[in-house]
């Protein structure tokens, strides 16, 4: 398991005529009509779009111009990054002093096949930022007039991404939101883990980011000269839906996101704690007494298929946040 966040100081998305297929001159496959199973893009598609986005959001880092990426992210990581680039340049408007271009290799995509839009990919790969992890996206868009955009965004240590299930061709199997057959419909899966985090309950395995995180938020509420409430809303509407793949025991990984909300209050005599120059570019109010921090994060989840109980629940294997708004009073 692993958790990476994007770090912006402390604290801290009619029936169809005849299906025409066209191979354009790009290798770009257009489809027309919307019920044919097919598969998502072509491979060499999918390689060009990684390309162009490890350009994009090189370039947006080394100089944190939101402009630079903003049509090649989307969703959750969207959110992260817009307000990741906000505060970069109002701390160090001329571009990142910090900045490490990300280097990817080893590339591996998985492209489904489906109907209808949106259509999507899966890239994982290994890179220059966390040695012997894996930065796995979700490529999205909803025609063929968008670019490709990376919607989300999870990192996997060592060879714990979970093997895919592939047809005889290669290609992976989409899995709808509302699918049966699995432990819990995708679909569902943000609005029952927000629910869990509240309020446990079953349906989860035990880890870091089930009953370890609701213990350490227990732990954390009350502290001497302070508070914390936490607030969990689903996310997935949109560019925040969800979107899984069968995996090769026939359940499913999960993408999906959330927002949540930290709100910390200082007893009177007491300070809270100290507040980073890059949350504080982000922040409206004066944090006298209390901060609420906002974040919004993607997890993904490892689904068993239904009655496959040995693994206890669904696994939530890793979390992506960044703080995209503050407010201070």
């Amino acid at each position: 398991m692993s958790e990476f966040r994007i770090a912006l100081g402390r604290p801290v998305a009619a029936a169809a005529a005849a299906v025409v297929l066209s191979l354009t001159a790009s290798g770009c496959v257009t489809v027309h009509g919307e019920l044919e199973v097919v598969p998502t893009t072509t491979r060499a598609q999918a390689a060009r779009a990684l390309d162009t986005f490890v350009t994009a959001y090189n370039k947006a880092d080394r100089t944190y111009d939101r402009a630079a990426d903003a049509k090649y992210v989307t969703g959750a990581l969207g959110a992260i990054d817009a307000a990741k680039l906000k505060a970069g340049h109002v701390v160090s408007p001329q571009g990142n002093p910090k900045h490490k271009p990300l280097e990817l290799t080893d590339s591996h995509i998985t492209v489904p096949k489906k109907a209808g839009w949106p259509r999507w990919f899966v890239t994982d790969s290994a890179n220059n930022r966390i040695p012997g992890s894996r930065w796995v996206m979700v490529f999205t868009r909803d025609s063929v007039d968008e670019p490709w955009a990376v919607s989300y965004l999870t990192v996997f240590r060592g060879d714990t991404f979970p093997a895919l299930k592939q047809d005889a061709d290669g290609w992976g199997e989409a899995v709808a939101a509302d699918a049966k057959g699995l432990a819990m419909r995708p679909g569902e899966l943000s609005a029952t883990y927000t629910r869990y985090l509240k309020g446990g309950g079953t349906g989860f395995a035990d880890g870091a980011y089930t009953s370890e995180w609701r213990a350490a938020r227990k732990k954390n509420a009350s502290r001497p000269g302070l508070t914390t409430q936490f607030i969990d809303e689903p996310l997935t509407g949109g560019d925040y839906a969800p979107v899984a793949l069968r995996t090769e025991d026939g359940g499913a990984l999960v993408f999906f996101a959330m927002r949540r909300y930290e709100k910390q209050t200082a007893f009177a005599g007491s300070d809270l704690p100290p507040i980073g120059p890059s949350v504080k570019a982000l922040m409206s109010g004066d944090a006298k007494q209390s901060a609420t921090y906002g974040f919004v994060s993607n997890q993904t989840a490892l689904v068993p298929a239904a009655g496959a109980g040995s693994r206890g629940g669904v696994e939530v294997l890793n979390r992506v946040e960044g703080i995209t708004t503050a407010e201070g009073s």
